[in-house]
């Protein structure tokens, strides 16, 4: 008997996977490379291993290619920071100036520009679990959306290999105003970066350390880390940039960070835990693995399963989805149907997503377009990586899922 067959799938359909993402992606040069690790019961049923990890120099892909995991990283830190609330260090209701003393003044915009904002003050202090969910009143600069993202651009404050460190994110992010009151919408942005420096300010060390003494040593991730050591170097991958079409349907890619050259080949000074981790397909399934089992993998207990019900929970206001309280829906994924937990997107209405999917559900994705997602109905962990920017540049997350349960002939955990 197969892998998959004794997991509950039809192995002619999972092939399937394969053949979508070589016609699709990597074959046309729309994808680089495109790893696919799917297990059920704890188990690897099935793994896709297609295209080049550098193309420029003709190296393939192998199972242990090192990627940039980017915002893959949020539900590292939130796994993090919630080990400190289960030891009662901070809690999720504590005001966030109660830990970073120099937020205590900060306003809601209501105009101007940066160098003259005018502000009003919050409904309500910002507190610790409006960084895990999002609804802080944070931005991120890329969005393009508001003169506080501008403000955020001209500090450069998405620039995390640059001479700033997480001290310094703090403290140019006291000069920029919140875009809304916390609490009252949601919005993608540099929270779980302010929550990786509440961990190693409570934890009273380095986020790097905090992470690797937590969750990578008891689990056994050897490849994950802030930057790619000099063992790993001739298994980065290189990273790519989506162009447009130009007379086709679809357009093409170009190299966008080289891995002999790339800022990941040596240690940050700004530690982000919103999206500075590289990492391997088997190291975060293991983790993706620890989060399914309820906080355990292999008698290494992280978390217990009553703080993973917590984060895999739905904590928008009113219990409604995203598409009622986004300010920034900017990747490929549609999400009607769906909320946020504390560092995890959360399915909650299946059929409104279009998709089969199980309530409970929690994934989260990357800016290179990796992916993972979780089903605790039916016990599977799939982990999707690529280098590819941006995330939006794609419909495979979706595809993937379609895939997936297509071939699941034994539904039920």
């Amino acid at each position: 008997m197969s892998r998959a067959t004794a997991h509950g799938f039809s192995p002619e359909r999972l092939t399937r996977i394969d053949r979508f993402l070589q016609d699709r992606y990597v074959g046309p040069g729309r994808m680089p490379c495109a790893q696919f690790l799917l297990a059920r019961h704890g188990e690897v049923a099935h793994q896709t291993v297609l295209g080049q990890q550098d193309p420029e120099r003709g190296i393939a892909l192998a199972e242990d290619t090192v990627f940039r995991i980017y915002s893959m990283t949020k539900p590292v830190t939130s796994v993090a920071l919630m080990s400190l609330v289960e030891e009662g260090l901070i809690a999720l209701d504590d005001p966030v100036a109660r830990h970073i003393p120099e937020w205590a003044g900060l306003g809601v915009f209501q105009a101007g520009v940066a160098g003259g904002f005018l502000t009003v003050p919050p409904e309500r202090p910002m507190q610790v679990v409006d960084l895990l969910r999002h609804t802080s009143g944070l931005t991120y600069g890329f969005q393009y959306r508001s003169n506080v993202d501008a403000a955020y651009r001209q500090l450069d404050l998405e620039a995390f290999h640059g001479e700033r460190d997480l001290q310094g994110l703090i403290e140019a992010l006291a000069t920029a105003p919140l875009e809304f009151s916390p609490g009252t919408a949601w919005n993608y942005s540099v929270s779980t970066d302010v929550a990786g420096y509440l961990v190693q300010k409570v934890a009273g060390k380095p986020l790097d350390v905090v992470l690797q003494e937590r969750i990578f040593s008891p689990l056994k991730m050897v490849d994950t880390g802030f930057f790619v050591r000099e063992d790993q170097q001739p298994r980065f991958a290189a990273c790519y940039e989506a162009t447009p079409p130009n007379g086709s349907e679809w357009g093409g890619m170009r190299l966008q960070d080289d891995p002999r050259t790339s800022p990941f080949l040596a240690p940050p000074r700004l530690l982000s835990g919103g999206g500075g981790l590289v990492s391997t397909a088997a190291d975060y399934l293991r983790f993706a693995q620890m989060l399914l089992n309820g906080g355990e993998l292999d008698g290494a207990r992280i978390l217990a399963p009553k703080t993973l019900k917590l984060m895999t929970t739905n904590h928008l206001p009113g219990g409604g989805d995203l598409t009622r309280h986004s300010r920034s829906l900017f990747s490929e994924s549609t999400y009607a149907g769906v909320g946020f937990g504390l560092g995890f997107a959360v399915v909650f209405d299946p059929p409104q997503t279009l998709l089969p999917s199980s309530v409970g559900e929690f994934y989260w994705g990357g800016m290179a377009s990796t992916a993972f997602w979780v089903d605790p109905v039916e016990k599977i962990v799939a982990i999707f990586m690529t280098q590819l920017l941006p995330s939006s540049a794609t419909t495979v997350r979706r595809e993937l899922r379609t895939l997936v349960y297509s071939a699941l002939v034994e539904p039920g955990g």
